[in-house]
């Protein structure tokens, strides 16, 4: 028998990480239909792993860790599918070299994250949680006035917003922001030379009203924003991580927040995910800070877009075009 006509064994090691089915009637014929045999677990404890990936022809993961042993105990294995843009969870040197081909998916959620991006930044700029509560507290009840006066409303047309990555996310928001009437600087790329909207990083966040990050996770840029960075920051900015955890030290950013020196933060990442009950950003006396449970990315069209083209490369793999 060819391989051709030999099952494929598809595993999703997180697939509770996407709530949405892969629409594999959508990429795959009939007669690959017939061939696909997946599997897909809601999630995979460590010890879970090296039973579930054995027979794998091709893994799908999102957050699962898939190191050079792992991929020694899947003989199969040739196609890792990582359902997200990131791809800091798989030994990218060890799949290449065991002949594994590594997919990502970068461009799936770059609206819908770039878009939590200006939702948070207004929701800080112009205190909507504490409005909001004010409202239902009483205190918009018992004041004397029409309205209530709080924390201080501040604008963002005018403003200028620092944006670290330059890729599909980072320019996705720059447009967003712009339409609002902000001014984008990025970040100086690595190794790149300034261009006219670009700054060092240390000059951008001296000068900039918000900073959001959209930076890959490497040795390089873990621990990106620490407290000396944060202590440049402009006073009264924002800043906003949509990217990954690790690239801001957590200690770090709750000491500027008590301090006043920061006017907020809109955290999606945590270094840990999901984050022990003791993180030091789920603390309940912290100011200012606006914390959400990595969701930026999880509009229904994105996971839609996500699941569809996961099918899409499980599918061209089997065809052999990948």
């Amino acid at each position: 028998m060819s391989n051709a006509a030999l099952p494929c064994q598809v595993v999703f090691l997180d697939a509770g990480t996407l709530p949405c089915p892969l629409p594999w009637s959508e990429h795959l014929d009939a007669p690959l239909l017939t061939r696909l045999d997946y599997m897909a677990h809601e999630r995979s404890a460590p010890a879970e792993v090296p039973a579930r990936v054995a027979q794998a022809d091709i893994l799908i993961v999102n957050k699962v860790r898939l190191s050079a042993e792992l991929m020694d105990q899947a003989p199969r294995l040739r196609c890792i599918c990582i359902a997200a843009a990131g791809t800091d969870n798989v030994d990218l040197q060890a799949a290449r070299a065991r002949g594994i081909s590594v997919h990502n998916v970068p461009d799936y959620g770059s609206d819908s994250v770039a878009e939590h991006v200006v939702a948070t930044l207004l929701a800080l700029r112009r205190h909507l949680v504490d409005y909001s509560q004010a409202a239902v507290d009483g205190r918009w009840s018992a004041s004397p006035h029409f309205c209530w006066h709080g924390p201080r409303i501040r604008p963002v047309a005018g403003t200028t917003m620092g944006i670290a990555g330059r890729g599909r996310i980072g320019q996705a928001t720059a447009r967003l922001v712009q339409g609002l009437g902000m001014r984008v600087l990025f970040a100086q790329r690595p190794g790149k030379p300034l261009a006219d909207d670009e700054r060092p990083l240390e000059t951008l966040l001296a000068e900039c009203d918000a900073v959001s990050l959209h930076v890959p996770l490497t040795p390089d840029t873990r621990g990106l924003i620490d407290a000396r960075r944060l202590a440049l920051m402009k006073p009264g900015a924002v800043l906003i991580n949509t990217g990954r955890g690790a690239l801001v030290e957590a200690p770090a950013l709750v000491q500027a927040l008590k301090a006043g020196q920061l006017a907020g933060a809109a955290i999606d990442v945590l270094d840990t995910e999901p984050p022990p009950p003791d993180h030091p950003l789920l603390s309940r006396d912290i100011p200012n800070l606006l914390l959400t449970p990595h969701s930026a990315w999880a509009s229904e069209a994105a996971q839609q877009k996500l699941a569809s083209r996961l099918a899409e490369l499980v599918a061209a793999h089997m065809k052999g075009e990948a």
